[in-house]
């Protein structure tokens, strides 16, 4: 009887090519359980910054819901579209890119009425200059991808003059601490500043997931270094009302250390 392999964790570095594709064949395997597992939390038609809940709606990172009609929107990393999908109902016209086939499935099982569906890997974006107003990704693309300049320049490069890119990550000082949601994961047990991805493997050494960490700092740095303004930087408190476990987020952990990082930038 053939067993099957358990992928193994490590650190080693991963270039672009072997990132893309390990991303794109892991979201293509697990788009189905992701979206069983969190797509209640995750609403049909809501933009969620990530699993402490801050809703877009309240938070107005990308501007007033009232000021959003008419506009184009890049989401990069959409998944199922869920963000895109609040988007359309404020009245915008959004472009939801994956680079998971699968993920936009689940987005047309939804619904993608309004909502233009792209694959296309985030480093080479399938669009003229110019052509977007605003451009955004809730925990999309951006920690999986090797060389995010070269991202920040593409989306730089598909917005218009004043435009805006906001996007969400792991916030890097989690890189530091083991990823479970009890006390095991209040205690540093790996250097902040080591910046060696997170892989998991097959028998043969291939990749099958890549995570690349980034600290704070090299974060800003590539925001400025890909051609934008960081107008701010924004850490999610943990909410009362969310009890929920995701991965190692939770309570426990959400109220003492952040889990999230939203970068605000803006093209000149």
């Amino acid at each position: 009887m053939i067993q099957e392999y358990e992928p193994q964790a490590t650190r080693r570095n991963a270039g672009e090519a072997e990132s893309s594709r390990a991303s794109r064949g892991w979201w293509d395997r697990n788009a189905d359980e992701y979206q069983r597992e969190h797509g209640g939390f995750l609403g049909d038609d809501r933009f969620i910054w990530g699993p402490e809940g801050l809703d877009e709606e309240q938070a107005r990172l990308l501007g007033d819901p009232g000021d959003l009609a008419g506009r184009q929107v890049l989401e990069i990393g959409a998944g199922a579209a869920q963000c895109s999908r609040w988007l359309a109902a404020q009245g915008a016209r959004p472009v939801a890119l994956d680079l998971s086939h699968r993920q936009l499935q689940h987005a047309l099982r939804i619904g993608a009425e309004g909502i233009g569906l792209v694959q296309a890997d985030a480093g080479a974006l399938p669009f003229r200059d110019g052509v977007f107003d605003l451009a955004c990704s809730a925990y999309g693309a951006v920690p999986f991808i090797a060389d995010p300049v070269r991202v920040f320049r593409e989306v730089r490069r598909v917005l218009r003059p004043g435009g805006r890119w906001v996007f969400s990550v792991t916030h890097p000082i989690r890189w530091a601490l083991p990823d479970e949601p009890g006390p095991e994961g209040l205690t540093v047990s790996a250097s902040y500043f080591d910046r060696t991805p997170y892989i998991e493997q097959d028998a043969t050494g291939r990749a099958v997931y890549v995570e690349h960490h980034r600290t704070l700092g090299d974060r800003v740095r590539d925001v400025v270094a890909g051609g934008f303004r960081l107008l701010d930087l924004v850490e999610p408190e943990w909410p009362a009302w969310n009890q929920q476990e995701w991965g190692g987020w939770s309570p426990l952990r959400g109220q003492l250390i952040p889990g999230t990082a939203i970068f605000v930038c803006a093209r000149d």
